[in-house]
């Protein structure tokens, strides 16, 4: 059976569950070409567990080896930890991971909490706001580029860089999306290199700082730190912007889910692990096959690409009863959200901070809370979920 769609419709835009479904009820692992690059999509849970432990299934940056035209770009791409096979995403991560630990992520509590009242405080009068713009996204710039160590004055430029660099990771990119962030990868690595001189004369208590602290055998160079500062703003912002806003829509789409939350709070760690599952923040990541692999009834071959679903595993049925129906007391919840094995998702423990203290004093400051809107639409994404805007009201 051949299945048809094109990731940049609307309709797949809208809800890519159905079409989810649709390759799953053929295969687990079906063979397409609904991308540019012809590959293996795989829909299964087990399956893309298990291809996410597998070694032997490597990552890759996104631009071609033969890409001459975006060199600038694909040269911080090659060194970042996210495209890193071993030994050096070992290394990489190794560096970075001590920032981002639960209980370094804690410690950034107050400073959350107190980002959070204070940009509530700024649409509190109005009876309105735009979620992303005024909420979700200046959040999760104030966090990362504080715990970075960008200085305040800089955080806008950081938030633009971040916004336009996440479309060349995308399998959508577009030519002028690459052109614009091969010129952005030449000012972003600039400008670190330059904060990195600065924290070699003045170390401070910054992810900046602690990159350049290493042992002489996980030394990073500079090019390296600065191309891990690039990817944890596009990190930063992309997924924790995607999973607040896509948390705040499923819980004002489901009633009687927010009425749950709001009469028992404690139920925030679980709601926010239901909206990581129901509406997967970051929808799919690739691998290239090693070797000739056999799994799952067939067999792929070496230099073969591999689209792992993640919003598809987390709604495999065999895996989470009622896969589609959104439940925050939904216990266990072995979501696939932030990836598995080596790869997993550095800023999980933070993501969820900002999004737990988020909605949480989202809930109980704003009272009546509505969308203003009928439809909502997504940013042209194929690998993440993300909503163009999220208009709100309430009393």
């Amino acid at each position: 059976m051949t299945i048809a769609f094109s990731a940049a419709s609307s309709e797949f835009l809208k809800n890519p569950y159905p079409f989810y479904e649709t390759m799953r009820a053929v295969h687990p692992i079906y063979k397409g070409s609904f991308l540019k690059y012809p590959g293996w999509y795989v829909t299964g849970y087990e399956e893309t567990a298990a291809i996410l432990k597998d070694a032997r299934f490597k990552v890759r940056a996104p631009l071609p080896e033969t890409s001459i035209k975006y060199q600038d770009l694909k040269h911080v791409q090659n060194q970042m930890m996210l495209f890193q096979n071993q030994p050096d995403h070992r290394r990489l991560r190794t560096m970075a991971s001590g920032a981002f630990t639960p209980r370094m992520s804690a410690c950034y509590r107050p400073y959350i909490d107190e980002t959070v009242h204070y940009l509530l405080d700024q649409v509190q009068g109005k009876k309105k706001m735009e979620v992303i713009s005024d909420f979700a996204f200046p959040l999760a710039s104030y966090v990362i580029a504080n715990m970075i160590g960008v200085p305040a004055e800089d955080r806008e430029q950081l938030k633009e860089w971040a916004s336009s660099l996440v479309q060349t990771i995308d399998f959508t990119r577009s030519r002028k999306a690459l052109t614009e962030g091969n010129h952005i990868a030449v000012q972003a690595m600039a400008y670190f290199r330059e904060l990195i001189q600065k924290r070699k004369r003045h170390p401070k208590q910054d992810m900046i700082s602690m990159l350049l602290n290493g042992t002489e055998k996980n030394k990073l160079t500079e090019e390296e730190a600065a191309s891990t500062c690039i990817l944890l703003a596009i990190a930063g912002h992309e997924t924790t912007v995607n999973l607040i806003s896509n948390s705040i829509l499923s819980l004002l789409r489901h009633p009687e889910q927010l009425l749950k939350l709001k009469e028992n709070p404690d139920l925030i760690g679980t709601a926010i692990e239901e909206c990581l599952r129901y509406e997967s923040p970051t929808q799919m990541t690739a691998r290239v096959a090693s070797e000739d692999i056999d799994i799952s009834g067939v067999t792929i071959r070496q230099g073969e690409q591999i689209y792992l679903l993640l919003g598809a595993a987390n709604r495999d049925p065999n895996i989470f009863t009622q896969a589609d129906v959104f439940d925050i007391t939904r216990s266990p919840n072995p979501h696939l959200s932030f990836g598995h094995g080596h790869h997993v998702c550095i800023g999980s423990s933070l993501a969820r901070l900002e999004a737990q203290i988020a909605i949480h004093t989202l809930m109980q400051r704003m009272t009546g809370l509505k969308l203003a809107v009928s439809e909502c639409r997504y940013r042209p994404l194929f690998g993440f979920r993300a909503l163009e805007e999220l208009p709100v009201t309430f009393d």
